[in-house]
């Protein structure tokens, strides 16, 4: 999931360095909602793994 993330944050770098707005804010909102949800589960790993042991 972070690999993805990263993906797509690249491209929106890429795509803000040459010009193209609106595949770079679309891809950097990509980006965005894929490392939230990297969060959440890391998180709820996080919590669970604590739980059992």
């Amino acid at each position: 999931m972070l690999y993805w993330t990263i993906i797509f944050l690249v491209i929106a770098l890429v795509a803000g360095v040459l010009g193209f707005t609106g595949v770079a804010s679309a891809a950097s909102g990509i980006a965005k909602i894929l490392f939230v949800i990297f969060l959440v589960l890391f998180l709820v790993s996080l919590i669970a793994g604590r739980g059992w042991a």
